[in-house]
């Protein structure tokens, strides 16, 4: 098995270094992802200049882009083989509701699975990164169910983990992406020159967040894993769209 492991907190973060030796049980890895942090990327493709990869001691490719430049670059000239999956993770901060639109660890499985490879994104559901044993043994349990049952179809997962040990984790739900309230207000700062500048604020907090949702999951203990589709067309609006320029 041929899988390929990309994140957006960078080639040397922790969970992309223990997520990639782990996967060494299950196949060949090669780890292709961004030279800093590019957290909040979302699904952003450089196309106003060249982009330089990079071999790091470790072995690890590092590119000067964004997350989905990594995948991109990696399936479409970088390698020589096509990934039977591609992994991107383990990030530390939860991905769940309205984050999977700006994360840059989802958008790296997007970029995968858009390119017709099933793809997993995998987060440590916590800043603490306590327990990141625990997003490790469930990246590896999905890859191996793909390896051993491959799902049939294309097929994007959004993985979140509580920041539990293991034996405390309390099973795994499917489930649906849950909702955030408006975020907070942004940060206001001077800079040493006078300038106005400003932080963007906190997300909000979870508003949609009952079962069923990836936030209610996690908060009861369980592993959350959402299928993902990028179709964004809003179908129940479709009718009344063609009423509204019709009148």
């Amino acid at each position: 098995m041929k899988i390929l492991v990309s994140n957006d907190d960078g080639y040397f973060a922790p969970g992309i270094t223990l997520l990639a030796e782990a996967l060494r049980q299950l196949g060949e890895v090669t780890v292709v992802a961004p030279e800093r942090d590019r957290s909040g990327a979302s699904n952003s493709l450089t196309l106003d200049r060249p982009l330089t990869v990079r071999r790091a001691a470790n072995g690890y490719f590092s590119v000067n882009g964004t997350p989905t430049d990594c995948v991109h670059i990696a399936v479409t000239g970088l390698l020589d083989f096509t990934p039977d999956v591609v992994v991107s993770g383990v990030n530390l901060g939860a991905n769940m509701g309205d984050d999977t639109i700006y994360s840059g660890t989802v958008a790296a499985a997007v970029e995968g699975y858009l390119l017709g490879i099933p793809s997993i994104a995998v987060s440590l559901a916590s800043k603490a990164g306590e327990h990141f044993e625990s997003a490790i043994g469930i990246a590896l349990q999905m890859v191996e169910r793909l390896r051993r049952q491959p799902f049939g179809e294309a097929v994007l997962l959004n993985v979140n983990v509580p920041d539990i040990a293991v034996p405390q984790l309390r099973g795994v739900e499917v489930t649906r992406l849950g909702k955030r309230h408006k975020a907070e207000p942004v940060v206001k700062l001077k800079t040493p020159r006078g300038e106005t500048a400003y932080w963007i604020g906190p997300a909000g907090g979870a508003a949609d967040a009952g079962p069923g949702t990836d936030f209610h999951a996690v908060e009861s203990g369980k592993v959350s894993v959402t299928p993902l589709r990028m179709d964004l067309t809003h179908g129940n609006q479709l009718a009344r769209a063609r009423e509204w320029l019709a009148a």
